[in-house]
């Protein structure tokens, strides 16, 4: 009865994934005949579960959409997994840490001795580190209400802090992105006529508009491609005591995918772009700034410079050097 018990488990949690898998599929994974399968189908059934069979092309075995799951399950893989996003969750989402830690305790508790045990192994603390450049935490209720407008499709007015003053918008939001530990919303402004990639921190959701749009394709057909090559994307430089910007030979596109976070892109031609960063001492900005391996023009400030000549002069000594001199 155990053994069965632990079986019928097993394949909720695979029908929890969403797919539609065929009964030779299941009887794969679950490492049985198909007519235990189909048994255990039956007994989930008699639970409350709604496993739909579909038929035809690509048919199979699903978990209906409308089913209430009396229990949640997990196998141990997704314990793990949710169990890391619940202790992690709170570096990138203010106003959530209560929520998640209760969270946590609440699955700890209903999982069986070996799933808490294999989860709690993966007891982790969030710190920061000075090279991952995060952003503060964003506002967990603003990600709720433009998340929500995403799923509904329904246009989204909002008001946006870029450069200037607060401007309101209506947008037709389609992504959310989470890049450099900044929260980013991919939307088509049909006012201007373009997509945007915008700092979701910058942004006030105003009241739901409940107006439909419909869907667009996303530049690159990827909203995390799009994100990472857009270079106006409402970053600012972060506040450290060492800033600094150059004139760099490179696309704004390429600079923008690997720059820190915490920097800017401004496009200058389409071979160039002003770069403008900052780090915790000069050597460090200097540093950051030569991995791009391209010229540079422009720099500032004079101890920006100053730094590059002093580590140009110490690798020129030291390159000078040879065995036995």
């Amino acid at each position: 009865m155990a053994e069965t018990s632990a079986r019928t488990l097993k394949l909720l949690s695979i029908f929890g994934s969403g797919a539609t898998l065929t009964a030779e599929e299941l009887a794969s994974r679950v490492r049985v005949s198909l007519r235990t399968v189909r048994r255990d189908i039956d007994t989930l059934r008699d639970l409350g579960y709604d496993i739909e069979a579909v038929r035809g092309a690509g048919g199979g075995y699903r978990l209906g959409r409308a089913t209430r799951l009396p229990p949640v399950v997990f196998d141990e893989d997704q314990a793990v997994a949710a169990a890391v996003a619940l202790q992690t969750v709170p570096t990138i989402l203010s106003g959530i840490h209560e929520n998640a830690t209760r969270a946590l305790a609440t699955l700890h508790q209903a999982m069986p001795a070996r799933s808490r045990l294999h989860a709690e192994a993966f007891t982790v603390s969030s710190a920061r580190n000075y090279w991952e450049f995060p952003a503060p935490p964003i506002d967990a209720e603003i990600v709720r209400t433009i998340g929500t407008a995403i799923s509904r499709r329904h246009l989204a007015k909002v008001e946006y802090t870029g450069d200037g003053e607060p401007v309101t918008l209506t947008l037709e939001p389609h992504a959310l992105v989470v890049w450099a530990a900044r929260w980013y919303l991919v939307a088509f402004d049909p006012a201007a006529d373009r997509w945007r990639a915008m700092r979701l921190d910058r942004l006030a959701p105003g009241t739901p508009t409940h107006t439909p749009f419909g869907r667009r394709r996303i530049p690159h057909g990827d909203p995390v491609a799009f994100v990472m090559t857009t270079h106006d994307r409402g970053d600012v430089a972060a506040e450290w005591q060492c800033r600094g910007s150059v004139l760099i030979a490179l696309p704004a596109s390429i600079v923008a995918r690997f720059a820190p976070g915490g920097s800017t892109v401004e496009h200058h031609t389409d071979d160039s772009c002003r770069l403008t960063l900052g780090a915790w001492s000069w050597a460090g900005l200097a540093g950051l700034l030569l991995t791009f391996d391209a010229d540079m023009t422009e720099i500032e400030p004079a101890e920006l410079r100053c730094t590059l000549q002093s580590i140009r002069t110490r690798i020129d000594k030291g390159l000078g050097e040879r065995p036995g001199n």
